[in-house]
C-alpha cells in the first residue's frame, strides 16, 4: 500500500517577540497583561476564542501523561485556577501525584504562557462563591455528570440532567443549586512561567520567570527570568 506524501505547510511567525526590558517585573503582572491583551483581540478582531482556554497536564500514578482543555476561571497572586469535578481523570491524577502543568496558547497573536508546578485545591468557601456565580444550568450538570466516566449513552446523561433539573428547579437564585461535595477545583502553585512569543526565522523568544525564593506570582524577590533557547 502507498501513502501520499503530507502536505507540509510552513508558517513564519510575524510576532513581535518579547524582550527583557519589556517584561513585567512580577510574572502575575506579566501573564495579566496578555491575558488582557488576547481578550481585547477577540473583542476587536474575533480570532482569538476562548482567550482563558487552559492546557492542563497530569501524569497518573503509573506515569502516563495526560491533558486536556478546561477554562482558567482564577488568576492572582497565588496562581492560576480551574475548576472541575473533583472524581475525574484529572482530580485522580493530581490526587495521586500532585504536579502539574498548563499554557495559555493564542495562535493568532503568536503568544504563548506556560505554568509548571504543583496543584494546590481550592478551599470550599471559594468553590462556593465561584458556583454560585455559574448559570443555572451549568450548576446542573455539574450534579448530573460524573466526568471522565462512562455512560451508555447520549440518552442516558440527558436523563440524569433532567433528573436533577427537576430537583433543583431554576428559581434565578444562586442558592437554587446546592455545590456538589464532588466539586471543586485547583490553583497552580507555580514554580515557572514561561512566556513564549512567536518570531520569524524559529528564532522565538522564550523568557522563563523561576522561583528561586518563597513567595506568590507578584512577589518580584521570588523570581528570576532567564531567556531559554527556542
Amino acid at each position: 500500500m502507498t501513502y501520499a506524501a503530507s502536505v507540509i505547510v510552513h508558517t513564519d511567525y510575524a510576532g513581535d517577540g518579547l524582550a527583557e526590558a519589556a517584561l513585567a517585573p512580577t510574572p502575575l503582572e506579566q501573564v495579566r497583561r496578555w491575558v488582557d491583551a488576547a481578550r481585547r483581540r477577540q473583542a476587536e478582531r474575533g480570532d482569538v476564542p476562548e482567550p482563558t482556554a487552559l492546557s492542563v497536564a497530569t501524569v497518573d500514578a503509573a506515569g502516563a501523561p495526560d491533558v486536556r482543555t478546561v477554562l482558567m476561571r482564577f488568576l492572582d497572586a497565588r496562581g492560576p485556577g480551574f475548576v472541575s469535578d473533583l472524581r475525574s481523570a484529572k482530580g485522580a491524577e493530581i490526587a495521586a501525584t500532585g504536579g502539574v502543568a498548563a499554557a495559555l496558547t493564542w495562535p493568532a497573536m503568536y503568544r504563548a504562557v506556560r505554568f509548571r508546578g504543583r496543584a494546590v485545591e481550592l478551599g470550599r468557601d471559594e468553590v462556593a462563591e465561584y458556583f454560585a456565580g455559574r448559570p443555572w444550568g451549568s450548576r446542573i450538570s455539574a450534579w448530573a455528570s460524573h466526568q471522565s466516566s462512562p455512560v451508555a449513552d447520549r440518552a442516558a446523561l440527558e436523563a440524569a440532567y433532567d433528573r436533577y433539573a427537576a430537583l433543583y428547579p431554576d428559581t434565578g437564585s444562586a442558592a437554587d443549586v446546592p455545590l456538589p461535595g464532588h466539586w471543586g477545583g485547583w490553583r497552580i502553585d507555580c514554580t515557572e512561567v514561561e512566556l513564549w512569543a512567536g518570531r520569524r526565522n524559529r528564532l522565538h523568544d522564550r523568557l522563563v520567570y523561576v522561583r528561586v525564593e518563597s513567595g506568590d506570582l507578584a512577589d518580584a524577590a521570588a523570581w528570576e527570568v532567564t531567556r531559554r533557547q527556542p
